[in-house]
């Protein structure tokens, strides 16, 4: 007859109250096998149970299995060729190999992201196009999101918000400074512009500017005289320009009966001269108006040497 080697059993999931030394007992409510370790205790027990294998207290080798309680692992730990449906790690991460993410979404809840590779790829799919790429950037989440995004209908690259440069600091195309904070670059030829503010220096070479738009419609002096109806400048104009200072308020004052009395006058020079200075008024004035000849050829005529005025005698 075999010899058959048993062990001593329990039907539920607590220990015996003992073993003895190298005695061997099998837990069947949970599947724990156990060992009685040390010796010395009274009869020959063992000084301490241990579990030491069973379903029920560590990984089996097989089957499907639950595993509860905190564990502890040190070495090596193998999973590439396992599919760990959820995880959470309580500890610092660190991954030397390549890190693949296929899921949907990649949330990172951290406060700061710091990268070492100096380029990020944004829709980098296995057959990427412009059209795909479209609406790709970056969006910063606030009371409303603050995008740049690539659009292709637009061939650009697009700002939701302001776009501040700061000082001195400007803006380049081709490697050409194109707008700063005071000025427009040298390559700048050609613009749309509508309004401008008050210009202060400068040279025009554009086309003539029209009347209609606050120009001469001209190019030339004659040309801008003719268009606003100007009368050409003429000796007499000079003189006038070069008169003595307020002589232009006195002639304002002259009528038109007084114009006429100087239209057509022969004076010469001298005779102007004579005027030049004359402090007599205009009643003192009107005194010889009429008069055409010296005043004492007149008084010559009309008396004798020797007759008498009222009396008297000359």
């Amino acid at each position: 007859m075999a010899n058959i080697i048993r062990t001593k059993r329990s039907t539920g999931s607590t220990n015996p109250s003992q073993l003895a030394n190298a005695e061997l007992a099998f837990k069947e409510g949970n599947e724990v096998l156990l060992y009685g370790k040390g010796t010395g205790g009274a009869g020959g027990s063992a000084t301490s149970i241990i579990e030491i294998g069973g379903k029920g207290a560590f990984v089996a080798l097989a089957e499907t299995q639950t595993i509860t309680g905190n564990k502890t692992f040190t070495g090596v730990v193998d999973l590439s060729s396992a599919t760990v449906q959820s995880f959470t790690c309580n500890q610092n991460l660190t991954v030397t190999g390549n890190l693949t993410v296929n899921g949907t979404t990649t949330t990172v809840n951290s406060t700061t992201v710091s990268l070492d590779d100096k380029n990020l790829e944004l829709g980098s799919t296995s057959s990427p196009s412009d059209a795909g790429a479209s609406g790709g950037g970056i969006t910063l989440k606030g009371s409303t999101d603050k995008t740049f995004n690539w659009i292709d209908s637009t061939d650009s690259w697009t700002s939701s918000e302001n776009i501040e440069l700061a000082a001195n600091k400007v803006l380049r195309i081709d490697g050409v400074s194109v707008l700063s904070k005071t000025s427009l670059g040298s390559t700048v030829t050609g613009s749309s512009l509508t309004s401008v503010g008050t210009i202060t220096s400068g040279t025009w070479n554009g086309t003539t500017i029209a009347i209609s738009s606050g120009g001469t419609g001209a190019t030339t002096a004659s040309g801008a005289r003719s268009n606003l109806g100007v009368q050409a400048a003429a000796a007499d104009l000079s003189n006038l320009s070069s008169m003595q200072s307020g002589a232009s308020a006195a002639l304002a004052l002259l009528t038109s009966t007084e114009l006429g009395i100087l239209d057509g006058a022969t004076l010469s020079t001298s005779n102007l001269n004579v005027l030049d200075g004359i402090t007599a008024t205009t009643t003192e004035l009107n005194y010889v108006d009429g008069v055409t000849s010296a005043i004492q050829t007149q008084l010559d005529t009309k008396l004798d040497a020797n007759s008498t005025i009222n009396g008297g005698s000359f």
